[in-house]
């Protein structure tokens, strides 16, 4: 099972995020995967893009705590001192996607981006 993390700048819409997810689906070679869901940071509740997306897509949209993103950070390939300097996090999209999929979670496809959004995929680990 998969999950798209998504970071966002103020103002980002659904349709750019969706068709920034399904460029990261394409990237990976996994066409026909299942996703469990999408995840944002919590700090990002207000904002309607991802939320919008994630109803698009029928999946829930999981809040990631800023404690849980911090904890996976140093697993977090990317480094973007935009986004560290605007957020406190080197990968929003990463993070975000890391904590979601759990401790045994691995990056699919790390983060990419578009005009407004990135996206990472992570792979949900053994349960």
């Amino acid at each position: 099972m998969i999950v798209a993390g998504i970071g966002c700048r103020k103002g980002c819409g659904a349709d750019e995020i969706v068709a920034l997810i399904e460029d990261a689906v394409k990237r990976a070679g996994i066409a026909n995967c299942r996703f469990t869901a999408l995840a944002a940071p919590r700090f990002k509740d207000a904002e309607p893009g991802p939320r919008e997306a994630a109803d698009r897509m029928n999946l829930p949209l999981l809040l990631i705590e800023e404690q849980a993103m911090k904890a996976v950070e140093p697993r977090c390939p990317t480094r973007s001192e935009t986004a560290l300097k605007a957020t406190g996090f080197a990968s929003v999209a990463e993070a975000a996607a890391l904590a979601a999929a759990g401790t045994e979670g691995r990056l699919v496809l790390p983060r990419i981006s578009s005009a407004m959004a990135t996206c990472a995929l992570a792979e949900r680990g053994p349960r």
